[in-house]
């Protein structure tokens, strides 16, 4: 008897051009799913300096980056720069992940395609939601007044921001290569009394893969990254099970009972 097809399918990335973390690491997480296989396939967007003013002329050049990518047929979108969106903060009620999500969904609905959109900000918000999070804690690359808009966002997106650390990287080609033990030691330092979560890496450009699980057995509470919350948020997209070891809890969800 012939063993069913695995399913396979095509990922959109749409990344800074200075970004070299996400297209390691989603690859990375997604490789370890037992019943899909997947391709990625990602458009660049200009940005090498992670300011107010540099996210905003990034954030206009998504249109040409998506048409690229719908060349591709692809069959999910992940809009991979949490600080560009989250920067833009809140209009009519919304986040600026939901007015960049939909509009995404409608470029490529214009070009026949039906796929499923996330955003790494958007991505963040259904992780922590899934997770039962209300208190968290957070480690990011960025500048101060940078990394007190991505707190405000959270905040008013309903969490509470216990304790944060920014490790003041205002190059994104640096923020790629921030040590782990310097993420760690950031890690270390937040009093995460009653916290329910720790995003270690709120960016998808600073590398964390290795260090989600080893947080998460050291400091006794559920750990995630920008990149987790990704590729958390695509499997659930596609109708696929959550059940990705050694990347923390939030990927073992549809795992069997004992096996996270």
């Amino acid at each position: 008897m012939t063993a069913p097809a695995v399913p396979h399918h095509r990922i959109g990335l749409v990344v800074p051009s200075s970004n070299v973390t996400v297209e390691t690491e989603m690859p990375a997480l997604l490789g370890r799913h037992a019943g899909a296989t997947f391709s990625f396939h990602a458009s660049r967007m200009r940005m090498h300096t992670v300011s107010p003013e540099e996210l905003r002329a990034m954030n206009a050049q998504r249109g040409r980056c998506v048409d690229e990518i719908a060349d591709a047929g692809i069959d999910a979108v992940l809009y991979a720069c949490l600080v560009a969106l989250m920067a833009q903060g809140h209009t009519d009620g919304r986040g600026e992940h939901d007015h960049v999500e939909r509009a995404v969904v409608d470029q490529l609905a214009d070009r026949g395609l039906a796929a499923r959109v996330t955003s790494s900000a958007g991505a963040l918000v259904t992780a922590l939601t899934a997770l039962g999070a209300s208190r968290i804690a957070l480690v990011m690359p960025y500048l101060r007044p940078v990394a007190e808009l991505v707190v405000g966002y959270l905040e008013a997106e309903g969490f509470t921001v216990a304790d944060w650390r920014a490790l003041e990287v205002g190059d994104n080609a640096e923020v790629g290569c921030i040590a782990g033990d310097r993420v760690l030691g950031a890690a270390r330092s937040l009093d995460l009394t009653g916290a329910d979560a720790l995003v270690l890496s709120a960016c998808v450009q600073m590398p964390s893969l290795d260090l989600v699980q080893r947080a998460e057995d050291e400091l006794g509470l559920p750990v995630l990254s920008a990149a987790t919350a990704g590729a958390f948020t695509l499997l659930r997209s596609l109708d696929l099970p959550v059940d990705l070891p050694g990347a923390g809890g939030l990927l073992r969800l549809d795992s069997p009972v004992g096996a996270r």
